[in-house]
């Protein structure tokens, strides 16, 4: 159906931005959404199909081998069909689809209505195209597992959240796909949950994201209070007209939302959980750094860009946290070992980039770069988890080890996520060492990967609209970024391997071996994507390449209305970088810096002999410091989580067992004595019955006298 016109009809005057919107939606379509339930009925559907077998054909794994990956192709082919009926269309606003109603509660009206235009097709895109190829590396990775049907019932379940999330036409509905990816994000980081440490990782997540979503809930009151209505069309086509521009209550608003965005997104300082969230199968954490759960933040501001267009104060706020997160996190992965975890501080500093595009105006280059991530990272995370396949299957080889080994050593070689235990590795897997290869220029933004068009144009963006310290930092961190993923690929697939120690080459060439086509294809289709993924938005300033705007002119009908709020009030100046120069010069000059950097580090590095895991010995100094992450969680620890379980043992102590275990049990006492008493009354004994009797009669008789 229709929207926006009807809603915003009869509220008088419209003020540009509502106008604008107004006027979009008036426009004819020929765009009609086809199947539109089918989109999350089928994760549905395969998450309740595999979550029975998890009970009824617990040893048979054919079902959840066809059922899992199905439903997310299915899935995606449905959302293409709309993608490209859409792309034809002469569609400028959007189309909702109401379901059913949901909430009906005075003035309160939530419906089950999904929202169909550019951004949320997009993000379907990507979720279920990336998604699908998780689902069907999944079924190499866990294929020995005992738990292999219940893990892609909550893969299912994963995907079929966040799609909620992103077609979710209110806040509401948005926020049960938030709740539920950050259930299920709980559900599969602890899935081994027999280890304490890694169902501990589960509950810190939970745990952290809760934090955020309070400062969601807070901000979805006080919108309703203000405009009667949580749909997102009407609520934002009628925002520039309702709060006033840099007014508190946006500004308190859009902070509260970026609190949520902060926790689900893992930027400072609600940042420490994603690391963590390693434990869980590295699948599971190519689907939440690549397609699902910490993009939620960065989808969340792009939907209400009005809203953040409106409270500048809070666009530096997102701005400069998102910068100060993406050098944060670079640091810290420089001295990682754990090959997830340097992915894991990786994505964090990615989504800094993302953050710090949004923050300074550039909506559609912090979603431009989300879908780039999304390629390169998903290729990065499941060309770790091959690698960890791998080494883990090699020392397990013929001593019955369990199969999916991430994060557990055997006891006698140590971890197989620790680079310090690969080297060489490609002798023995030249497939991913290729793969990872691009994934790695990619990110470290080398032409003409994806990530040189997605990151640069971020970096340009921080620079022409006046943040020349953003900039620099932003700068600062591309030039991380290439040396610690270069690291990574001299420690794991260069010089001589160490998975048998230094001596164990002739074993390693035994028991190593490339993973299976069921493995290394959705590593093949990621890497093309890798390549091509950034040709969707080529500058026209760029030589030789030829000028392609896409994706801009794709997203260009969501933006609009947040844009002319910026540029009514000058805030979008003509593009100037801080030092000179236009966007090809700079474009240019970071090419540059990527390359030497990645050249650099692999002359530097490659002539160092790595002790293996057993050998390393402890780093100290400021390389100590990188390595143990700052402190923060140390911080936090001593900061927050002592004092509270102190506070807690004392209301136990306290409150529990004194004040209220001391009542009931006092009860008890009482009546035990009472029970006591009257028990000694019924002895069955003469003389104390007589010596009762007497002394009742003189107690009579002392009285009566």
């Amino acid at each position: 159906m229709s929207i926006a016109s009807g809603v915003l009809s009869g509220a008088g005057a419209l003020p540009p931005g509502a106008a604008a919107l107004a006027a979009q939606e008036g426009a004819g379509t020929a765009f009609h959404p086809v199947l539109p339930w089918l989109i999350l009925a089928l994760p549905l559907l395969g998450a309740v199909v595999n979550g029975l077998g998890a009970f009824l054909w617990r040893d048979d794994k054919r079902i959840p081998s066809i059922v899992g990956p199905a439903a997310l192709l299915l899935s995606f082919n449905v959302v293409l069909i709309n993608f490209i009926g859409m792309n034809g269309a002469e569609l400028h606003g959007a189309e909702v689809v109401r379901l059913w109603s949901w909430i009906v509660s005075g003035d309160l009206h939530v419906g089950v209505d999904l929202q169909f235009d550019q951004l949320s097709m997009l993000m379907c895109m990507v979720v279920t195209g990336v998604g699908s190829l998780i689902h069907i590396y999944s079924v190499g990775y866990m294929r020995d597992d005992p738990g292999y049907s219940r893990y892609f019932s909550y893969l299912n379940l994963f995907v079929f959240f966040m799609l909620v999330l992103v077609l979710g036409a209110s806040l509401p509905l948005m926020f049960v796909g938030w709740e539920g990816v950050g259930l299920c994000s709980y559900l599969l980081i602890g899935f081994w949950y027999e280890n304490r440490e890694y169902a501990n990782a589960g509950k810190k997540a939970f745990i952290m994201n809760r934090i955020g979503d309070a400062g969601f809930l807070v901000a979805m009151f006080l919108l309703f209070v203000s405009f009667g209505t949580l749909d997102f069309v009407p609520l934002l086509g009628a925002a520039e007209g309702t709060l006033a521009y840099g007014g508190v209550l946006v500004t308190g608003i859009t902070l509260l939302l970026f609190l949520g965005c902060t926790g689900k997104s893992a930027q400072i300082p609600l940042h420490t959980w994603l690391p963590d969230a390693m434990a869980g199968p590295t699948p599971v954490s190519a689907l939440i750094h690549a397609a699902t759960m910490v993009t939620a933040g960065v989808y969340l501001i792009a939907r209400t860009s009005v809203l953040f267009a409106l409270a500048p104060v809070s666009q530096g706020v997102v701005a400069a946290v998102g910068a100060g997160t993406a050098l944060f996190a670079a640091s810290i992965a420089i001295r990682q070992y754990d090959i997830k975890k340097v992915l894991a501080y990786s994505t964090i500093s990615q989504l800094g980039y993302m953050f710090l595009a949004i923050g300074v105006g550039a909506f559609t280059a912090g979603v431009f770069h989300l879908m780039t991530h999304a390629f390169f990272k998903a290729l990065l995370f499941l060309g770790a988890g091959a690698v960890i396949h791998a080494v883990h299957h090699a020392w397990s080889h013929g001593a019955g080890g369990d199969a999916h080994g991430d994060g557990e050593g055997d006891g006698q070689h140590g971890d197989p996520n620790d680079m310090r235990n690969h080297g060489g590795l490609r002798a023995f897997m030249p497939r991913t060492w290729i793969f990872m290869w691009i994934a790695t220029l990619a990110i470290a933004g080398v032409p003409p990967l994806a990530g040189f068009f997605s990151k640069d144009e971020i970096i340009w963006y921080a620079g022409a609209y006046g943040y020349p310290v953003l900039w620099g930092v932003a700068l600062a961190t591309a030039l991380l970024t290439a040396v610690y993923m270069t690291r990574l690929m001299v420690m794991t697939f260069h010089g001589k391997n160490r998975t048998f120690g230094h001596a164990g080459t002739a074993e390693a060439g035994r028991r190593l071996h490339e993973v299976p086509l069921v493995m290394w294809g959705p590593l093949a289709l990621l890497a093309l994507l890798s390549v091509v993924g950034g040709w969707a938005n080529i500058p026209e300033a760029l030589p030789v390449l030829p000028a392609v705007d896409w994706l801009h002119h794709w997203l260009e009908p969501v933006f609009e209305p947040a844009i002319a709020i910026a540029e009514a009030r000058g805030l979008v100046a003509e593009h100037h970088a801080p030092a000179g120069g236009g966007e090809a010069l700079w474009a240019g000059i970071s090419a540059v810096i990527a390359i030497v950097a990645v050249t650099a580090t692999v002359r530097v590095l490659s002539p160092k002999p790595v002790p293996t895991e057993a050998e390393a010995v402890a780093p100290t100094g400021f390389a100590r410091l990188l390595h143990d992450k700052w402190y923060v969680d140390e911080l936090y620890d001593r900061m927050i989580v002592r004092p509270s379980l102190a506070l807690w043992r004392a209301c136990w102590r306290i409150v529990d067992a004194g004040l209220i275990d001391g009542a009931v049990n006092g009860v008890g006492r009482g009546a035990r004595l009472l029970g006591w008493a009257g028990g000694q009354l019924q002895s069955g004994r003469v003389t104390t019955y007589l010596v009762v009797f007497m002394l009742g009669a003189l107690l009579v008789l002392s009285v009566l006298a």
